[in-house]
């Protein structure tokens, strides 16, 4: 066993960090499960052709599949203990890097969809038929399971012998430099993508707030940016902390705190999991505004 293997589960802050750990986790699963079941009724009578609507509808898939592991997480943060055998405990640690790159990507397709009908003036993006939009969303589940999943989990957590009675605890893998060299090669790209997504939709919504006149909360052109920005702020709230972090985390690997810490970080990536929810509950909010303001005039 490794030594940072070694330090990290005799950690003296680990029991105060899994109460933590199952108190976020329990919120996540619970507001993420409301947030998928809503959000699929709602999505049901959508246009099923629309670009936006399948990317939505692919992000939804990716909360759901993470959740159904959520409580495997739980229970060992209660129970301190592994229980359910090292493969399963690798399925579940990799799901929510799994998890948080998906639902990156589709995020970002989103945005971009939204971003070309802003600058091309169109009113949506759609795809010929239905069939075609299930032939992309077949073709992305695809290259997941036939190609990513084989790879990550072809090399996730061999590098050393890990004690089958902890989970997620996998650091020896970054005694191979070119694990190392990905990390900061991801760290950076998403850094770049997600503050360029933020810059830019800053940009458009000072341009569309200085055309506007009026009470802007009115205006469905700016209702439509605020959505846009709602899905920057979850990759910048969910996504950029934990890749900050993970700076200082490769060059502290033996501190077990720091390897604590980590899954902090982590389980913050999975609140995106509320975003469907919080979502329906902001959209209805400007809905009653834009009214109000309607009744005022």
């Amino acid at each position: 066993m490794s030594d940072n293997m070694t330090n990290s589960t005799n950690c003296p802050e680990e029991k105060i960090i899994s109460g933590i750990l199952v108190a976020m986790y329990s919120i996540i699963f619970i507001g993420g499960v409301i947030g998928v079941i809503v959000m699929s009724f709602t999505l049901f009578k959508s246009n099923t052709r629309s670009v936006t609507t399948t990317a939505v509808i692919n992000l939804i898939m990716v909360h759901g599949v993470f959740l159904l592991t959520i409580p495997f997480r739980i229970m060992y943060f209660v129970k301190n203990e592994w229980i359910l055998g090292d493969p399963f405990c690798k399925i579940v640690s990799a799901m929510i890097h799994v998890h948080m790159y998906l639902s990156l990507l589709f995020y970002m397709i989103t945005l971009v969809i939204r971003y070309l009908i802003y600058f091309k003036q169109k009113d949506k993006f759609e795809f010929y038929r239905k069939l075609h939009a299930v032939a992309a969303s077949a073709a992305v589940w695809a290259v997941v399971v036939v190609v990513i999943f084989p790879l990550f989990f072809g090399q996730y957590g061999t590098s050393n012998t890990y004690n089958t009675s902890k989970c997620f605890h996998f650091q020896g893998e970054f005694n191979k430099l070119g694990v190392i060299i990905l990390n900061y090669i991801v760290i950076a790209l998403v850094f770049v993508m997600v503050c360029a997504f933020l810059c830019l939709q800053v940009c458009i919504i000072v341009g569309v707030v200085r055309k506007l006149q009026g009470p802007i909360l009115a205006h469905q052109e700016f209702s439509a940016q605020m959505k846009s920005l709602f899905f920057v702020m979850v990759m910048v709230v969910c996504y950029l902390p934990y890749h900050m972090f993970r700076i200082y985390y490769l060059n502290h690997l033996s501190d077990c705190k720091i390897v604590m810490y980590n899954e902090i970080c982590l389980s913050i990536t999975a609140i995106s999991c509320f975003d469907m929810l919080s979502f329906m509950v902001r959209s209805n909010y400007l809905k009653q505004w834009s009214v109000c303001t309607a009744l005022r005039k």
